[in-house]
């Protein structure tokens, strides 16, 4: 199925960071701190962080790319260290801070989050530990690749950054973006003022997936549900036609099967991926857009290249994933799903896991205990939380829940969204409710725009419209 590695990501193919002799020579006006000192100047004083590049972008905003030095092992400094990757979208230091957590490797463009063009905010936006280039040298995945090393690095740059930044901060993320944000808190509850997580699943107990086999036997109209387990049978049944054109696509542009084993194997997972995919990121208006079983194969191969991606189950393709997979194949979890229309067509039925993806020699033990654990603060100790996800989207089926122990905390579902669903697609009340928790949370009493004269305007095409065009293209 599509992969939380599709998640608000447009990073492998944005462009090289510049060398830090470029620091400087394209930003705007520097803007000068509450303090009287340039931001810029109280960046590079921090123990432990280089100012990498500093990019153009609209005013009143500065943009960084940095990096910080983190332990290779948190619970043991003497291992080593190595250099975690993050951005800063600079507002100024009198305004909040929002803390982004990708969960993958980090964009290399100034862009805002929903949270952030609601509080009017700097934004941090972090890289996931072993995302490259943010990996040790010698990585001891098992020990150094836990959801607690990765809030420990979280919290580290909270530290690092709160004498420059002292305003409320909040923290976000979207998919595992979301998740890695609850689990900073889980750890680290009192690092931010608020989280706002963005359609992150919660697989508990990772053997019991049934939740997502209902979500598909409802999602969307009897029609649409019918073509796409359509289109499945169809692509099996031409099995032999389309592994002959995976094999010769791979050879002619470089890639291989080493991972998942080869053309065959990889091509039946893409196969068992296309409804997931469907639903992670169209809409029920695209159900038109399905061929038929008459269609042609060019056709068909065109669709199942355009929703889940050729190169998705290559070692290429998969290389720069490695970190989730094992991350799935460890503590996350990972969908299991029945897929009955294909049953009796599939050749490696039941193989379709997280440990597939990843090389044999990395394939963990799994910890059962881990999203136990999560769950149970939230439900027990959780506070200033809000979720928000989409009803279309197949991650919701098994969503983070809120319990008796949950304070002022919201849960919402967006009408008719998939992956992408946000605030601004919650009902009109709901958007008023979640926005003034978020803005009390960063210490923000009225709508950002109108705190000041000089306040930045809530829409900035070239750090929103940018954003959601690359999210957009990425993320099918």
């Amino acid at each position: 199925m599509i992969r939380l590695r599709r998640a608000l990501l447009a990073v492998a193919l944005t462009a090289g960071i510049a060398t830090a002799g470029a620091v400087g020579v394209a930003g705007p006006a520097a803007a000068a701190t509450a303090t009287g000192t340039d931001i810029l100047a109280r960046l590079e004083a921090v123990p432990g962080l280089t100012v990498l590049s500093e990019q153009p972008v609209a005013a009143p905003y500065r943009f960084f790319i940095l990096s910080i030095t983190q332990p290779v092992d948190h619970t043991n400094p003497r291992k080593g260290t190595f250099q975690q990757r993050f951005t800063l979208l600079h507002r100024g230091t009198d305004r909040p801070m929002v803390l982004h957590t990708t969960g993958y490797n980090v964009p290399e463009y100034a862009f805002r989050s929903e949270p952030t063009r609601l509080v009017d905010g700097n934004q941090i936006s972090v890289e996931q530990r072993f995302f490259t280039p943010s990996r040790p040298a010698a990585p001891n995945w098992d020990q150094q690749l836990t959801i607690w090393q990765a809030a420990t690095d979280h919290h580290r740059i909270v530290q690092a950054l709160k004498p420059i930044y002292s305003q409320k901060w909040i923290s976000t993320g979207a998919s595992k973006g979301g998740m890695t944000s609850i689990y900073h808190r889980r750890f680290y509850p009192d690092d931010v003022a608020g989280t706002v997580a963005y359609v992150a699943p919660q697989d508990v107990v990772n053997d019991e997936d049934s939740a997502y086999d209902r979500f598909f036997t409802k999602v969307g109209g009897p029609q649409c549900r019918a073509a796409l387990d359509g289109i499945q049978v169809e692509a099996l049944h031409r099995r032999k036609e389309f592994v002959a054109r995976y094999q010769a696509w791979a050879s002619e542009n470089g890639r291989t099967f080493t991972i998942v084993g080869n053309a065959d194997r990889a091509f039946e997972f893409m196969v068992n991926g296309t409804t997931w995919a469907f639903w992670q990121y169209s809409d029920e208006s695209d159900c038109a857009d399905v061929p038929p079983a008459s269609a042609s194969s060019d056709e068909i191969w065109a669709w199942i290249d355009l929703i889940y991606g050729l190169d998705s189950n290559t070692d290429q393709g998969l290389e720069p994933y490695f970190p989730y997979y094992f991350q799935a194949s460890y503590q996350l979890g990972y969908p299991d799903i029945k897929l009955p229309n294909i049953a009796r067509l599939q050749h490696y039925r039941g193989q379709d896991r997280a440990q597939s993806y990843i090389p044999r020699e990395l394939v963990p033990h799994f910890q059962p205990l881990a999203m136990l654990d999560v769950d149970a603060w939230v439900k027990f100790a959780g506070r200033q939380l809000l979720f928000v996800y989409g009803q279309n989207d197949p991650w919701g089926a098994e969503p983070f829940r809120l319990g008796p122990g949950t304070r002022d905390s919201l849960w919402y579902v967006a009408a008719g969204a998939n992956h992408g669903a946000n605030i601004g697609l919650l009902k009109p009340a709901e958007t008023a409710t979640a926005t003034a928790a978020v803005q009390r949370w960063a210490g923000v009493p009225t709508p950002a725009a109108a705190l000041t004269a000089s306040a930045a305007p809530s829409y900035i095409p070239s750090l929103d419209d940018h954003n959601l065009a690359l999210d957009r293209r990425f993320n099918r």
